[in-house]
């Protein structure tokens, strides 16, 4: 009786396995009543996410690392915040205020000597104002749009998260160096010395375990291993006189782009491999990238010629130019939430730009301080932040 009841366990088992597999079989019948909506939709089977970087929040499509970013799609950490634009005045040492409704400046904060960059959190909680030769990072709380006390910090021209929060990394161009802080205390707790000069933008690989680093002033590109806190690669781009800017990941993340102010156009490189790049011009001064809220397009700045240049991410290729009227110098800037307008600031004209992202129309031309830099539109979509004026993941 007791072998019969084994032989039972397998026969039953054995279906079961039979069973499980037939129904994973998807034969084409079971396409058809798909197609036709009699039965409930199979997700097509995704590729395997890599194994992220320790504490990051898992990867929403390993098809698209701003999977989150779309449009509307506010945190419940944001969804609150009032809709503004916030501009360090480089140098008017402040931060013009602008509601995006009325294209209005609402308020002018005083911060530090030479503010560069107005960087979200990771926790998207606090705005960073990056005061570079005042050597200290003021807080703006962007519920109620007040400054809080500055925090001690020394050069701090750009500002990154690491994704899973822990640490913020200072851009520490004049000091040579990349240091790694708490990310809430901004206290150190590892300077990473470097033998480039200019360290300013990067972003990170989708797994979060890398990021690249553009140093402007010796036209060349770092790779930095995130744990290790740790420069494992360093390359000279192939320019004469190379001036890399920004830095933002394919949608796929395969590809590095890298905005260079001096070839006029953005570098494109394998993400795996960090391998040789190969230039795509763009136009005079190429500066700032940001991708818009369907993932399927990046608006590319080129401050020196007043222009936007579109590239089109699935058919790998330029397919627009839009002209400021009347000129101007697009520099930084980021994605309205609703993904309608693209804001970037006029370095040397002492204004920001708002551009419809549909048409390429100049909505408005707002008079702001002098030497606009790194501004930030705020709140935007996205779980949390990886810094600069907002890449959001």
């Amino acid at each position: 009786m007791h072998r019969n009841r084994n032989h039972l366990r397998s026969a039953l088992i054995a279906g079961a396995v039979l069973a499980a597999l037939a129904g994973c079989s998807g034969g084409s019948k079971d396409h058809a009543n798909q197609a036709a909506g009699t039965q409930a939709a199979v997700r097509p089977a995704q590729p395997k996410m890599p194994d992220g970087l320790p504490g990051m929040p898992p990867v929403l499509d390993a098809k698209d690392v701003y999977a989150a970013d779309r449009a509307n799609q506010l945190s419940p950490v944001v969804k609150d915040f009032p809709s503004r634009v916030y501009v360090p005045n480089t140098n008017s040492n402040t931060v013009s205020v602008i509601d995006p409704a009325t294209y209005k400046v609402i308020k002018t904060i005083r911060v530090g000597v030479q503010p560069q960059h107005v960087v979200p959190s990771w926790d998207m909680k606090t705005l960073w104002v990056n005061n570079d030769r005042g050597n200290s990072l003021t807080p703006i709380d962007p519920r109620t749009g007040k400054a809080g006390k500055s925090v001690d910090v020394h050069d701090p021209y750009n500002l990154y998260f690491t994704p899973n929060g822990k640490y913020a990394i200072v851009m520490a161009s004049l000091d040579r160096e990349l240091v790694f802080r708490d990310a809430h205390t901004m206290e150190p707790r590892k300077t990473v010395p470097v033998s480039c000069y200019g360290v300013n933008h990067a972003d990170f690989s989708p797994d979060g375990r890398s990021f690249i680093v553009s140093c402007e002033f010796s036209g060349e590109l770092l790779k930095v291993d995130t744990e290790k806190m740790k420069v494992v690669a360093q390359q000279k781009l192939p320019f004469r006189g190379a001036m890399p800017q920004d830095v933002k990941i394919s949608p796929d993340g395969k590809k590095y782009y890298v905005a260079d102010m001096v070839a006029d156009g953005v570098w494109v490189l394998d993400a795996a491999g960090f391998g040789k790049p190969t230039l795509l011009h763009t136009g005079k001064g190429c500066h700032g990238l940001y991708v818009s809220r369907d993932s399927r397009e990046m608006y590319i700045s080129n401050r020196g010629e007043g222009t936007i240049s579109v590239f089109d991410f699935a058919q790998d290729k330029l397919t627009k130019k839009w002209r400021l009227p009347h000129g101007g110098s697009p520099d930084m800037g980021g994605v309205s939430a609703d993904g309608k307008v693209l804001w970037l600031s006029g370095r040397y004209n002492s204004e920001v730009y708002a551009i419809d992202t549909r048409s390429g129309k100049q909505l408005a031309r707002i008079p702001v301080g002098s030497g606009p830099h790194g501004l930030a539109v705020y709140p935007q979509p996205g779980r949390y932040s990886l810094g600069h004026t907002g890449i959001f993941r």
